[in-house]
């Protein structure tokens, strides 16, 4: 357990992966967000965002980060990865929130991992 009072997976996994719009929002609040600070409150072992510089969906309109491009709703990749239990009991929360958008799930390993309570020597000089 970390300080924090949550564990995190190491082996088997499962990553879910929510791709959604930059613009789209839930509460007047960016989604990303929202899925974030659920992911948080329901103890997953942790969730990161990924804006990225193009990309099309459904709607089959390109979005891009190019100057010349009237679009500016890049997509962005919500990333949570915990044990499939943890994961699985976190999709009907989702479910609410993304109405349009794409969520997916692969099945993983972590191989390593690092938090605020481990040090690393790698990369460091002994004099």
């Amino acid at each position: 357990m970390t300080s924090t009072g949550r564990t995190r997976p190491s082996g088997p996994a499962l990553r879910l992966t929510v791709l959604i719009g930059e613009h789209d929002t839930w509460h007047h609040k960016p989604l990303y967000s929202e899925i974030v600070h659920r992911a948080h409150a329901a103890g997953l072992a942790g969730a990161s965002v990924f804006r990225g510089i193009e990309g099309f969906g459904a709607s089959s309109i390109v979005h891009t980060t190019r100057l010349l491009s009237l679009s500016e709703d890049l997509p962005i990749a919500v990333t949570v990865v915990d044990t499939e239990d943890r994961v699985r009991a976190f999709l009907p929360q989702l479910d609410e929130l993304v109405i349009e958008g794409l969520v997916m799930l692969d099945t993983c390993e972590v191989v390593g991992r690092t938090g605020p309570t481990e040090t690393r020597e790698e990369g460091k000089r002994s004099s």
